[in-house]
Parts: structure tokens; C-alpha cells; sequence
């Protein structure tokens, strides 16, 4: 945790407050929440089952994460009053709204890395 009167923590504000992209940037930015956002742009997901489906995110990053994210207000949490209690997450409408950016997002980064690092096609022998 940084202080907030650090000259880094005032310039990325600053930096947050007078341009959309790099806001956007950073509510969506890490390595985490593009995959959690993925997933959740496919419809409603329990989180053992968002934990089971995102290789290598540990259980306590993956809370931290969903809770940026609720708190940015891009995702929602649902509890249900049962035993075991049962927790699914989903996009908000706010969230929805992103459907479209996420998608041009993902096809742009298909077409960057197929075009940076073609797949070498071997020839039939």
C-alpha cells in the first residue's frame, strides 16, 4: 500500500482523472481481472468454479480481485441464505456495457500476437 501523498499516488490521479483510457486501464488493468472479466462476460459463475477455471490464480488473489471489481461497480456479488452458503458473481449493467470493448480488446490482441509471433507452419514431408 502506497500513501496517497506520495508524487506517484498524486500523478496517477491526476493521470486517472483527465484521460478515459487510462482510467479504463485502470479498473481493468493486472493480470487477473481480464480473465475474471472474460468469464463473466459468458454469463453468472461461483467462484469455486471461476477459481477452478483461471490457471494459477491463488484463492486470495482471486477475492482480491472480485472485489476491485465490486467496488468499481463492473461486477456484482451475489449471496444466497443457504447452507452452504452459495456466492455467484456476475456482470453488472455498468459491467455489460464493456462487452463490447473486452471483445475488440481480445480480437486485437489475437491478431497483435498472431502477427508478432506467426505460428511456424510446418510443410508436409
Amino acid at each position: 500500500m502506497r500513501k496517497e501523498t506520495s508524487t506517484n499516488a498524486i500523478n496517477e490521479k491526476q493521470l486517472n482523472d483527465s484521460c478515459g483510457m487510462a482510467y479504463s486501464l485502470h479498473v481493468l488493468g493486472g493480470r487477473w481481472k481480464p480473465a475474471i472479466l472474460c468469464r463473466l462476460s459468458y454469463g453468472t459463475w461461483r467462484f469455486g468454479e471461476l477459481r477452478k477455471n483461471i490457471d494459477g490464480i491463488s484463492e486470495r488473489m482471486l477475492v482480491a480481485q472480485l472485489r476491485e471489481l465490486e467496488n468499481d461497480k463492473v461486477i456484482e456479488r451475489l449471496v444466497y441464505p443457504e447452507v452452504p452458503p452459495r456466492v455467484e458473481y456476475r456482470l453488472t449493467a455498468l459491467g455489460e456495457t464493456m462487452r463490447p470493448m473486452l471483445k475488440a480488446m481480445s480480437d486485437w490482441g489475437n491478431m497483435h500476437r498472431q502477427t508478432v509471433n506467426p505460428v511456424e507452419v510446418s510443410e508436409p514431408a
